[in-house]
Order: structure tokens, then sequence, then C-alpha cells
């Protein structure tokens, strides 16, 4: 049986808590949507995403209805071919999709594995200079271990090399410093669920004027993720099929939220607040950080003596708190606290004591 949301203080990467002018509108009747008001709400919404950004200005944004990983792929059909030669940073779980994504729609990739917990270096990247690549993709944030990686470091090559860069900045996105323009990133991808705090079932992509281009001279191969048509729709502030009404109204909420508390510097800022007040306090614990280069949305941690999957169980059926397991080989190894949606440095002391707490009993 789901243990009941409202009692529960959430800390995993998404969905993360909600505002409550934010959830107030999930509880209305969704609307018709091809209305000029809703194009307004959505012109709105792109402008703003696009503010947020950085995005320079004859910049476009699609929004899907589907997860991330489908604007990963939607992106990958709509931006390359088997005739590109793409370099991808593969660190974990995320970076790994875009992998699969490659091997599904035939585009051939180098994959750059870093050492666990660590962020890329220029001498990795050296071997790779002017050897023919067209592409790069990074998950900026690899959401399952946490590693942020140097966007200008990566950006630096990709405009040595005149690589399209293609960024998920999915769990990063309002969490970390990004700067669409100056990186010379062409596409970035983000979704509802994470720091937009908002219900999954949305997801974002923003295209530079180079990505605009070269997705108006490409063939899809699809229906559903042509962003051609999208483009078309988005000119007058709709979609080609319908979308996740009720979620498109709540992101308008949370990004007129944002504004007018200062933007995202504010809200960035706020996140970086309640990580570093989380990190500095879980150090008493006996836990060991995994990230050697940490973004701001999540603090991945080893414990010593405990299997990383009973802490999370443990947390959610005694403490009623979500922190957020792996899967995989790093089932047992690790698990995530989020700084992500509506979380204080409040909710932060009933973690750690609720850890303390755990500590006390053995279960540490």
């Amino acid at each position: 049986m789901m243990q009941d949301d409202h009692e529960m203080l959430n800390f995993t990467v998404g969905p993360v808590m909600s505002s409550d002018a934010v959830r107030a509108i999930g509880s209305e009747q969704v609307p018709y949507f091809r209305t000029p008001e809703f194009s307004q709400l959505m012109l709105e919404n792109e402008a703003l995403i696009k503010k947020f950004a950085k995005a320079d200005e004859a910049s476009r944004v699609v929004f899907i209805t589907g997860s991330g990983t489908a604007s990963m792929e939607a992106t990958i059909m709509n931006t390359f071919t088997p005739n590109d030669k793409l370099l991808v940073i593969n660190g974990g779980s995320f970076g790994q999709r875009f992998v699969q994504l490659c091997g599904v729609h035939h585009i051939p990739c180098t994959e750059l594995i870093p050492e666990f917990g660590y962020d890329i270096t220029d001498e990795m990247l050296a071997p790779y200079e002017q050897q023919g690549y067209t592409g790069f993709l990074v998950n900026i944030n690899e959401t399952s271990t946490g590693v942020h990686y140097d966007a200008e470091r990566i950006s630096a090559f990709c405009k040595r090399n005149h690589l399209f860069l293609v960024v998920d900045a999915i769990s990063s996105f309002l969490a970390d410093e990004f700067d669409m323009k100056a990186l010379g990133a062409d596409v970035m991808i983000t979704g509802s669920q994470k720091a937009l705090a908002c219900p999954p079932g949305i997801s974002i992509i923003t295209l530079s004027p180079r990505g605009v281009e070269r997705v108006c001279n490409h063939d899809a191969g699809c229906m559903y993720f042509d962003l051609k048509d999208a483009l078309k729709n988005g000119d007058r502030g709709q979609t080609p099929f319908t979308p996740a009404v009720g979620i498109l109204r709540q992101i308008n909420m949370r990004l007129r939220e944002i504004d007018e508390a200062g933007g995202e510097e504010a809200e960035r800022r706020k996140i970086k607040a309640i990580a570093e007040d989380f990190r500095q306090r879980v150090k008493e614990l006996p836990f060991d950080f995994v990230s050697h280069s940490p973004g701001n949305a999540v603090t991945p941690l080893h414990p010593r003596n405990v299997s990383a999957y009973d802490i999370f169980t443990t947390l959610k059926d005694e403490y009623h708190i979500w922190i957020c397991p792996n899967g995989g080989d790093m089932r047992d190894r690790v698990f995530r606290v989020g700084h992500i949606g509506s979380l204080t440095i409040d909710d932060n002391t009933r973690l750690i004591e609720a850890m303390k707490d755990m500590q006390k009993r053995g279960l540490l």
C-alpha cells in the first residue's frame, strides 16, 4: 500500500515535492487547450525557460509529453543520422542511456568513461581532437553518481572541434549554473519533475538557432517525435498532439514563482544552500561521499557498514522519509539525497535526526 504522500518527506531527485500553488492547479479541472489563453500560457513557458537557460533570443523550446528519456530520444532522432560520429560521456545510468539510444538509432558513438565518481579530464578528451567527430552528448549532472561535469571544458572542446553539443540538464537545470548561449550548447534537455518541481510527464527541449536549423533540415523518421512539427505548432503556442495540459499549467505557475522570487539565480542559491547544509551535517555519520565533483541537485552517499537499499527502506517505512535508492550494481552501495523541490533547511534537520536515530539503533 502506498504511503500517504502528505506525511512523507521527499528527498528523492524526482518526482520532488511541489509548492502549494503548483499542487492546487493539479486539483483543478483540466481545461480545453486549443484556445488563445492556453497558447499565451505556452508562449510564456517558452520565454521563461529561455530566460532561465540563458538561451539565445532566437532559440526555441519544445514541450514533449513524455519523460526525460522521450526528449533524449527525440533529440537523437531529430539532430543526428548514421553518418554522424558522436562522443558520449558514460559515467553512470543516464550516460549509458544515451549510448543505448545511439545503438537503437544506428548512430556511431564512442564512449568516454570517467573513473567512478570523477569528472572527465583534458587528458581523456585529448585523443579525440580533430578525429572527425560531429557531435557530443553529455548528461551534465550524472544523476546516478551525482557527478557534475565541467561544462566549460566540454564547451571549449566542442567549439575547437566544431561539434554539435547536446546537454541533458534534466537534474541540473535551475540547480547548477548553466549559460546555454555562452557554452555554445545546441540542445538543452530538462524535465518537469526535477527542480521545476512539477509532476512527471513533460520533458523540455531547448534548441539553439543552430539546433533549430538542424531540426528543420532533418528527417526524424517518425510522427510523434518530429520536432519540425512541434516547432511549427509552437509558433502559435500549441503542440501537434494533446499534451499533458495540467502539467503545462503547473509548469507555468512554477516558472512564474521562480521569476517573482528572483529568477534562476535565486533558485540556484536556495538549492545550493540546502545541499551545502546537508553535506556539512552528514559528515558526522558513517557514510562516504561518492562524487568528487558534485552538483547542487543531489548528494550520493556510500554507507560503510550496511546496505544502501536497507537505509532507503527503513527511512521510508519507519520515518516517513523518502531518499533515492539506486539500481543495478549500485543498489546496495549507494543511496542519494536530493536537494531540489519544495525543501527547507528544517527538512534537512529531520532527515539527519532520523539517520542519527538509526545509528543509535545499530541500523547504520
